[in-house]
């Protein structure tokens, strides 16, 4: 029976063998980490042996793909062009820096259009992302699906989808599917799970699908809130979940949680999710 990847997020602080040591040590077998301050843009310098140490560990312990969280403060979308420079500057040096680890993945917020509208986001994103010719580095970019709140740009599949066609080289470019965000976003993967997974393959296309944030939401479907929630404490709940990491299509992907949670409650999680996976 093949293994679930599961894992959550954790602190770059102590360094990346740390990292692997603490995912396993609460049942984990992939985790996600900030590639720097998430409200912010300070970076913390890594330790080349500390990498080392822990892509050999990575290969010891079976470990799926790390996953790399852009900050949040990043908008590759917003109104001011220095802005956008460094958000282009910010990802140039963190997928430089995160060639050092293999089958790493790099997963960022589209944005915000700050009320330009959806097509010049979509524009601007996309200028980013040919700048940085995503199609040189390993590490693979991952766009993620927002709820829809305020000006979010990917807050709907036909977005993200209208971004990877204007990147000249995207055969690097895939997506990350946040469970909370698409929900709040109006995606019913509680009663029509096939539904939006066909509606996601038509317009993006399932082979673009790397990852998975796994979140429950505090909020009713179509909110557009964003707003997480432990797994089976919110409106999505335990048996959809259930169904989301056994799909067919679904299965063979790694998931993050991005719960309200410190260690023991994701060892918790991940029990819980292990003891529902049937391989």
């Amino acid at each position: 029976m093949a293994e679930l990847m599961i894992g959550c997020h954790l602190s770059v602080s102590k360094g990346f063998y740390h990292m692997g040591e603490e995912a396993k040590s609460i049942g984990g077998n992939v985790f996600q980490f900030f590639s720097r301050n998430p409200r912010g843009s300070q970076k913390k310098e890594w330790d080349s042996k500390d990498i080392e140490k822990y892509n050999a560990f990575a290969v010891e312990n079976n470990f799926g793909p790390v996953l790399a969280h852009a900050p949040y403060t990043l908008n590759a979308c917003g109104k001011d062009e220095d802005a956008r420079q460094f958000v282009y500057e910010t990802m140039a040096d963190d997928l430089e820096r995160l060639e050092a680890i293999p089958g790493c993945m790099y997963n960022f917020h589209p944005g915000s259009h700050v009320s330009q509208g959806s097509e010049v986001g979509v524009q601007y994103i996309s200028e980013v992302l040919n700048r940085l010719e995503t199609g040189r580095f390993k590490t693979t970019v991952l766009l993620e699906t927002m709820a829809g709140k305020g000006s979010e740009v990917g807050r709907n599949f036909e977005e993200l989808r209208a971004i990877i066609d204007k990147v000249q080289d995207n055969t690097n470019l895939g997506v990350c599917l946040d469970t909370c965000h698409v929900f709040d976003g109006g995606y019913d993967i509680v009663n029509n799970l096939d539904g939006v997974l066909d509606e996601f393959d038509k317009i993006i296309g399932l082979d673009r699908l790397k990852a998975i944030h796994i979140n429950d939401s505090k909020n009713p479907m179509g909110s557009h809130k964003d707003r997480h929630e432990k797994i089976g404490e919110g409106n999505i709940g335990r048996e959809a979940f259930e169904r989301i990491i056994n799909h067919d299509k679904l299965k063979h992907l790694p998931f993050y949680l991005e719960t309200p949670n410190e260690l023991e409650g994701y060892a918790k999680e991940i029990a819980l999710l292990r003891s529902l996976y049937k391989g």
